[in-house]
């Protein structure tokens, strides 16, 4: 497969997901993985920093990172690159994927509010929602959805209203459980919203129209659920601003993603791609589709920019902590990407 050269992208506004397809589901008429979507500039760029989402991306279906995804991250640090790992993710659902990547790169967390040394396991950055912020955007959804229920990242710790169901291993911290009023008393990194009925897509489009531009709304789950952050806060956020302390330009940038939340990075970066799993308006939107999460699709392209000239045997994947037992990340219905 022959790369076509990067190219530069103007910084996107939010975008609200469309329909959701079953998961592996097919890709546009007439793709295939590595097929090219877009136009490019005459005039390759180097790589000089990978982005790439976690669950659905890197992340196998069955929790893995398979030991071809680690060594080819790891490959590329060595190389000079700058590796992130941007997810939805809280940093306590870290600590394994750390471990399994032998502690590679920076990671940006919770869509883009906070910043995550995966070397030291510490928190180096935040933007966070403020109080008043929070608790005006949770009485303002509640009036306008009934039935919704509350929890909130605050960057370590986690609260919750009671009935709130969640389907993963919150991990040992500190849980606050009680009405939105009583938890959303100190600034946080994001706020979740689940509805028990509604489809995905429904209830963001509903979000974004009540919350406007108070704060950034996004989903990256099957379910109802609603992940909120402070204005401007997104993925691409967070990464345009690692990437300029680094030195780096967005046409530098090469950024990989499955789901919506992805989506502002990927407009972002000078080169977008798609695994083979991704959501309908992420393949669309990608100049370059590889394979699927399940086939090592980052580890592919990766080892292409890295020049290798024999791709290493995906050997056993990585568990890293995330088999045995309950795993420290999310299930399929919790967001996260």
């Amino acid at each position: 497969m022959t790369a076509r050269p990067m190219r530069a992208r103007a910084t996107p506004s939010r975008v609200p997901g469309g329909p959701m397809p079953a998961p592996g589901g097919p890709m546009p008429a007439g793709t295939v993985p590595g097929a090219m979507l877009t136009a490019t500039v005459p005039g390759p760029v180097p790589a000089r920093l990978l982005a790439t989402d976690l669950d659905g991306t890197l992340v196998r279906s069955d929790g893995t990172i398979s030991r071809r995804s680690c060594l080819a991250l790891s490959a590329a640090e060595a190389a000079g690159m700058v590796v992130a790992l941007v997810t939805g993710r809280p940093p306590r659902w870290m600590a394994p994927v750390a471990e399994a990547t032998g502690h590679t790169g920076i990671a940006v967390c919770a869509n883009g509010a906070l910043l995550y040394d995966m070397h030291t396991e510490q928190i180096v950055a935040e933007t966070l929602l403020d109080v008043a912020t929070l608790q005006r955007v949770a009485a303002g959804l509640r009036d306008a959805v009934p039935g919704l229920l509350f929890a909130v990242e605050y960057g370590v710790d986690f609260g919750h209203e009671p009935g709130y169901v969640h389907g993963w291993a919150i991990g040992d911290v500190d849980v606050r459980v009680g009405p939105a009023e009583a938890i959303l008393d100190r600034p946080a990194a994001k706020l979740l919203a689940r509805h028990p009925t509604m489809a995905c897509d429904e209830l963001l489009a509903v979000a974004v129209q009540v919350v406007g531009g108070e704060a950034a709304v996004t989903s990256s789950s099957h379910e109802a659920l609603l992940e909120i952050a402070a204005p401007g806060v997104t993925k691409a956020s967070a990464l345009a601003d690692l990437a300029s302390a680094a030195g780096v330009a967005a046409a530098e940038v090469v950024a990989f993603g499955d789901m919506p939340n992805d989506l502002p990075m990927l407009a972002w970066a000078g080169r977008a791609v798609a695994v083979a799993n991704a959501h309908p308006e992420v393949l669309a939107a990608a100049d370059e589709i590889t394979a699927s999460n399940d086939d090592d699709g980052v580890a592919v392209v990766v080892e292409r920019l890295l020049g290798a000239d024999a791709t290493p045997s995906s050997g056993a994947a990585t568990r890293g902590g995330f088999g045995d037992g309950a795993r420290p990340g999310r299930a399929a219905d919790e967001s996260a990407g």
